[in-house]
């Protein structure tokens, strides 16, 4: 059956990431847990930067969570501010510490040397797999696809060449629509 083998392959490059992105985390005295959290905040909106978010993207624990962005904001990497409208909700940003560090260790510097050496168009055709692999996992199983907006059903162009949430029924940025999003559904 194919799928072992290509479980096999996704496994393996799963575990020569993590090892690398430990290795990497030790020299900032960070744990693999902590870069993960930092990763993905480098890559959400407005919408999904909450502990909940990260709790659901990263398929943690509260607890987990809770104990990392301590760690993480007592470092100075990344700051809570209470939502403007409901304050029971915390957005957590990255500091530009926190920023400067994540760009040091992800990609890992094993993981850049590897893809340089494979030209532009494999790279593509293994990009393009790999997300192909990803969202028929996500459809199949019924998970939360954390998309990109760009992707969105609920992402529309404005006519004056922005865009806007209609599920939210706000505007966004064109960096907004570059992030990935708890609330994506695919257009699709």
């Amino acid at each position: 059956m194919k799928a072992n083998h290509i479980y096999d392959y996704v496994e393996r490059l799963g575990e020569l990431l993590r090892v690398d992105s430990r290795q990497a985390g030790t020299k900032h005295g960070l744990q693999p847990v902590q870069i993960e959290v930092l990763h993905y905040l480098a890559i959400c909106n407005r919408y999904s930067d909450t502990p909940m978010a990260v709790t659901e993207y990263l398929g943690l624990t509260k607890g987990t969570v809770s104990q990392t962005l301590k760690v993480l904001e007592k470092k100075e990497l990344l700051t809570k501010q209470l939502d403007d409208t409901d304050k029971r909700i915390s957005h957590i940003k990255l500091s530009t510490k926190g920023k400067n560090l994540l760009n040091k260790v992800v990609p890992t510097t094993m993981f850049v040397t590897a893809c340089e050496v494979l030209s532009d168009e494999k790279q593509s055709d293994i990009a393009s797999s790999l997300k192909q692999l990803l969202t028929t996992l996500l459809h199949a199983n019924d998970l939360k696809t954390f998309g990109v907006c760009s992707s969105c059903r609920y992402n529309s162009e404005t006519e004056g060449g922005g865009y806007f949430c209609k599920l939210v029924e706000q505007p966004l940025s064109v960096d907004d629509v570059q992030l990935i999003c708890r609330e994506h559904e695919s257009k699709v």
